[in-house]
């Protein structure tokens, strides 16, 4: 076989940072310092620009990479490093004292009690709370409609969570559950959800909404009354 004709090895670019990698991530993710709305839609823009070089796509992200709000901010490296500022100061002033109290206090039966209840209660709550939206709420504004529980099978089955059929197409539900503080307003859509809502839409036809509920006395509320009007129109659209 020519030389040329053989494989060439995957450089990687990215920089591994050992066991710091988990309190970066973590502190990202909670602050939402890496998502859209900061950063641009990083894996939309490389699939636009189909690089051949790590060089030519970090070209390509400078030059169209803006904020996804609503008022674009075109994304530089100063952006990046004012990112990185917050994401120190989320790690120094909250994440370190509170994991350190939370270190100090855990015991063996908090462990025992956790994977319990992520195993059973909490897969119960979660299974009734998408139930009583359904039943108790969407499927009487819009009797109309079939709403059946996504397949475990499909790709999208972990982002969506009802498939609700209109004629031969259909559109999704994602449910959230709000509890505590959670404010539904400053809830964005990871990259990879995304993704699996622009599959679900080519698949489909229909778009995927995320109903926010939370409960009032035994029954569950949708927060975002908005989704409802969008639900609507989205029924129309695919109805036409």
């Amino acid at each position: 076989m020519d030389e040329l004709e053989k494989e060439q090895p995957i450089l990687k670019y990215a920089k591994s940072f050992g066991k710091k990698e988990k309190v970066l991530n973590f502190t990202s993710n909670a602050y939402q310092l890496t998502r859209p709305n900061k950063v641009g839609a990083v894996m939309a823009l490389i699939r636009e620009c189909q690089p051949k070089t790590f060089e030519e796509w970090t070209h390509y992200y400078f030059e169209n990479a803006h904020t996804k709000t609503k008022l674009p901010i075109k994304v530089t490296i100063e952006i990046l490093e004012e990112l990185g500022d917050r994401l120190y100061d989320k790690i120094t002033e909250v994440v370190i004292p509170e994991w350190t109290e939370a270190f100090n206090q855990i015991t063996k039966q908090d462990c025992y009690d956790y994977v319990y209840e992520v195993t059973v209660p909490r897969t119960y709550d979660g299974f009734i709370n998408e139930k009583s939206v359904i039943n108790d709420f969407l499927a009487k504004i819009f009797p109309e409609i079939e709403f059946e529980e996504s397949d475990s099978d499909l790709d999208h089955s972990g982002d969506v969570d009802y498939i609700a059929k209109v004629g031969t197409k259909a559109f999704g539900i994602q449910i959230k559950p709000l509890t505590g503080n959670a404010n539904f307003g400053n809830y964005n859509l990871t990259e990879r959800m995304q993704a699996n809502f622009e599959e679900f839409e080519k698949k489909y036809g229909g778009k995927v909404f995320v109903v926010f509920s939370t409960k009032v006395g035994n029954k569950k509320e949708v927060q975002n009354k908005k989704v409802i009007e969008e639900i609507q129109q989205e029924i129309q659209r695919l109805s036409s």
